[in-house]
């Protein structure tokens, strides 16, 4: 059955109601006139766990009351932010530490921004078969044993919990809530990471509802497959896990300059990490959960296609998206309108770095003019001394 509630925004500057469209939203005030809303947008779920089902995409909203009172954002300052494989969007955009808040850099310059979570990440659905630990790998399970398990054991669901065209389901339905509920033909979209699928793969399908694209360490592969296969293929790593000693030897191993991150920024992101996964947090050392996805539809022949206006930013010390593959993608685009961004002292988490507002920056140029530092085509280096 649908689920259908009305959404009230609140209005600080007016201190009225005003309703907007189908999902509930809470809101609160920051301090600086920041409203933070969350929705909950209805799909009819394809991801496999859970095909045909309702299922609910949890969406965070950023905006300046000030922006409200105007009567909005204009439609070329309303975008949606997608997260990558590991992290969900209010947790990836959102970091409440200092201004390292994404989110909340684009609303303080006038923007309308969104950030959902998939299918089986943050505050989203998460199918039932998330709540087993045995659907981790035999690697992943032994932290758990003594805790949520007693042994290792053997996988309860042998296939992918969620895939690239479940996702593509998701964003597709929260881009046609954002665009029924602001009145606009067409929202940005920020990605990260597998964002880059995601955000882009799904624009490649869908050019008419995307005014731009801006996308961190896009996850481009000139040899992705191109669509599903016929039959999905067993698996006996259904989802993974990260702990804190995970996400902190991740990052260690692509640290390249002296003060690259502060430690204070990565406790706040893991802060909201565990908070986004109430479940996983009780489990061993504390851990966050997500699908393990099979990745397609990005690859050479869809960026030939692709036409849409596209920053690319790869971090300078990145090692889970080599910066190469995203020159690869510069070079494969068929948009006329590409700038790739070399962003100096920077990893794949460059969002959470000393060299964050040089990205945020480099965003807004691009979101409100198309270019970055008057460029409309071509490689800029940030960051750097020279």
């Amino acid at each position: 059955m649908n689920r259908t509630t009305t959404l009230l925004r609140a209005v600080l500057v007016t201190g009225a109601l005003m309703c907007f469209g189908q999902a509930t939203s809470a809101w609160a005030d920051d301090g600086g006139r920041l409203l933070t809303l969350d929705h909950y947008v209805h799909v009819r779920s394809t991801a496999p766990a859970i095909m045909g089902q309702d299922a609910e995409i949890y969406v965070r909203e950023k905006v300046l009351a000030a922006t409200v009172a105007r009567g909005g954002a204009p439609e070329n300052r309303i975008a949606l932010f997608v997260h990558g494989a590991g992290t969900p969007a209010e947790v990836a955009f959102d970091v409440p530490y200092r201004d390292y808040s994404w989110m909340a850099w684009l609303a303080r310059a006038g923007f309308d921004v969104f950030a959902m979570d998939m299918t089986g990440y943050g505050r989203s659905t998460r199918p039932a078969v998330m709540n087993d630990p045995c659907n981790f790998s035999k690697e992943q399970q032994a932290q758990f044993i003594g805790n949520v398990l007693k042994a290792s054991c053997a996988a309860s669901y042998d296939h992918p919990i969620t895939t690239m065209s479940s996702d593509w389901n998701d964003v597709g339905s929260v881009v046609d809530y954002l665009r029924g509920l602001r009145h606009v033909d067409k929202i940005a979209l920020i990605g990260w990471s597998q964002g880059g699928p995601r955000a882009a793969g799904y624009a490649a399908q869908n050019p008419g509802k995307v005014a731009k694209l801006v996308i961190l360490a896009p996850a481009y592969n000139r040899d992705m497959p191109p669509g599903p296969p016929a039959t999905l293929p067993e698996t006996q790593t259904p989802m993974n896990s990260q702990s804190f000693a995970d996400f902190t030897s991740n990052w260690d191993r692509q640290v390249g300059c002296a003060g690259q991150y502060e430690p204070e920024a990565s406790r706040s992101v893991w802060a909201g990490m565990i908070a986004s996964d109430p479940v996983g947090a009780t489990w061993g050392p504390g851990v966050r959960r997500a699908p393990q996805v099979p990745t397609w539809g990005f690859n050479k022949a869809v960026a030939g296609k692709l036409d849409i206006p596209f920053l690319m930013i790869s971090g300078q010390h990145d090692k889970q998206v080599a910066p190469q593959r995203v020159r690869d993608l510069y070079a494969d685009l068929a948009a006329k309108q590409k700038v790739f961004i070399d962003l100096a002292c920077s990893s794949h988490n460059a969002m959470w770095e000393k060299n964050h507002l040089l990205l945020f920056q480099a965003s807004l140029e691009w979101l409100k003019d198309g270019t970055v530092q008057g460029k409309q085509q071509g490689e800029i280096r940030l960051g750097y001394s020279e």
